[in-house]
């Protein structure tokens, strides 16, 4: 099975349609066809359902793409890796970052890294902790930032300078925004948005067995999504400081959790992970940016 063949499959499963897929991989169809049956004679599957006008995957199609997906982009990554070997102005980066505001210490780093490498491609993927170091673990990434303690059996880390800070987000005229700081008290009978890692860790942790006593109305991935419902009125968001607009033309106040919770990030690569040159770079130098902040955890 051949990377070409993946990709011309990968093509033909995005377009639903032959024609377009041979226009944008320009080939001729008849070349494309006669890959497509190969792949399945090869696997002994059907992979496409023939309609008049376009085509769709069969179940065994779809498990192909997912697996075809990460392999095509596995192959990129290592050839890109390899021509950046020897290049002195640049190279490719892959990060897989969880939502905080401490993610600034990574874009101050690639900023100065641009200035000396002005050729440095970097790639960003968003996501929680199971979507993260599932990319991580298969290779697709370079570095990425969780909030669970990592496992020191398969990563490395680094701790970041600070903690994020949870805390409620909620309209202006709201009378909880009249507190100062909010209690699991003050939560029993709201609707609740949070995301599921946090809600089913650190919220939970927070208030032990008050968590049965509180409702979760939702749950986001993102904090912004959150925060539109939120501003419709549709209820209150757990979140870290600092994630969601609260400026005063914004209509929404944050407002931290009594007793407070803090939640520790990391940056995490793969134990026996070799970096190209540029990701040693951009590793060295974060070291250095967080031991100005605290020496010791990068001694």
């Amino acid at each position: 099975m051949e990377i070409r063949t993946l990709r011309y499959f990968l093509a033909i499963a995005r377009e639903e349609n032959m024609s377009k897929a041979a226009e944008i991989l320009h080939v001729t169809q008849p070349t494309l066809s006669k890959a497509l049956r190969a792949l399945e004679d090869e696997l002994g599957r059907k992979l496409f359902i023939r309609h008049s006008f376009s085509i769709s995957l069969t179940e065994e199609g779809m498990l192909l793409r997912d697996r075809a997906e990460s392999l095509v982009t596995m192959a990129d990554k290592i050839e890109t890796e390899f021509l950046s070997l020897d290049d002195v102005t640049g190279g490719e980066l892959y990060l897989g970052l969880a939502e905080s505001c401490q993610i600034r210490y990574l874009a101050r780093e690639i900023r100065r890294l641009k200035s000396v490498y002005p050729d440095l491609n970097y790639h960003i993927t968003s996501g929680d902790t199971e979507q993260v170091t599932e990319k991580l673990d298969k290779g697709l990434l370079d570095f990425a930032v969780v909030c669970d303690t990592p496992d020191a059996r398969k990563y490395k880390y680094l701790p970041f300078p600070e903690p994020d800070i949870w805390g409620v987000v909620m309209p202006r005229e709201a009378p909880l925004a009249k507190k100062e700081a909010i209690t699991v008290d003050d939560l029993v009978g709201l609707p609740l948005f949070s995301s599921e890692q946090g809600w089913e860790n650190d919220i939970a942790k927070w208030c032990g067995e008050r968590i049965h006593d509180l409702h979760l109305e939702g749950s986001f991935r993102l904090s912004y999504n959150a925060s539109v419902f939120v501003k419709e009125g549709l209820g209150y968001q757990l979140t870290f400081a600092g994630l969601v607009n609260t400026t005063p033309d914004s209509g929404l106040v944050f407002r931290p959790l009594t007793p407070r919770l803090e939640t520790k990030l990391f940056l995490i690569w793969n134990k026996y992970q070799t970096f190209t040159p540029i990701a040693e770079r951009f590793l060295t130098g974060i070291k250095a940016n967080f031991g100005e902040y605290n020496p010791k955890q990068t001694e």
